[in-house]
């Protein structure tokens, strides 16, 4: 059991925090689509294809967005954030699995931390289960898997890597965490991200862990008993 050492545990938020089949992106997505046609001027097609080409080669398709069109980031995040977090429930269990973890508990997320608040609200994960937030703003709008979004992130809540694990469900944003010395931990099948794991291929090294259910799996730390 090799969580024995880690003392910070790193969540992201989308599909990692709730189910992927909120489909809550989804929303974000079309809202992304959506502005990027009257932002630009382009049709749906070429908004669509220009969404998923940043995402791929930025990290985000807003820090895409600002590289290639000086897009003013706050204007775009409160936009495609206008969305419904009705369809998400509170998961009292997954609640309970966190507050068991010993140590600190963090959130690392490529959108804005007050998107992430209502996310984590709505999903009944809010009040003191995690020390802090730290959203796009807080990285400098230097999205993962940028080192340096890391980085700002690791410098600013001062921690050892090497005591730190995680929890993320695009792998490509494993790399550096692994890199730096945390234990890392993919959630689900990873499936989300622009480099998905296709089926049948072998998980990338810098995945040490892979859980289809976070809470099982936290409970597994919890008694002592999470394995690879």
């Amino acid at each position: 059991m090799d969580f024995l050492h880690v003392r910070v545990w790193i969540f992201d938020l989308d599909n990692t925090l709730y189910p992927p089949e909120a489909q809550l992106f989804a929303q974000i997505e079309r809202r992304m689509t959506a502005y990027m046609m009257r932002v630009l001027g382009v049709p749906q097609e070429d908004a669509d294809r220009l969404r998923a080409e940043y995402w791929r080669l930025h990290g985000t398709t807003l820090a895409g967005l600002m590289a290639e069109h000086r897009v003013d980031p706050v204007h775009y995040l409160g936009d495609v954030h206008d969305i419904d977090f009705s369809v998400l429930r509170p998961d009292a269990a997954l609640a309970d699995a966190i507050a068991a973890l010993p140590g600190r508990r963090i959130i690392h997320t490529n959108g804005d931390a007050a998107y992430a608040r209502r996310v984590l609200a709505a999903r009944g994960l809010d009040g003191d289960l995690f020390e802090a937030v730290y959203g796009i703003e807080e990285t400098g709008f230097r999205p993962k898997p940028h080192p340096d979004a890391f980085r700002r992130v690791l410098d600013a809540a001062r921690i050892d890597p090497r005591e730190a694990a995680f929890f993320e469900d695009d792998p490509r944003n494993l790399a550096v965490p692994h890199a730096l010395g945390m234990r890392t931990v993919l959630v689900g099948q990873g499936l989300d991200g622009p480099v998905p794991i296709l089926r049948g291929a072998p998980v990338p090294a810098h995945v040490q862990h892979q859980t289809d259910d976070l809470t099982a799996f936290l409970g597994r730390i919890a008694t002592g008993s999470a394995a690879g």
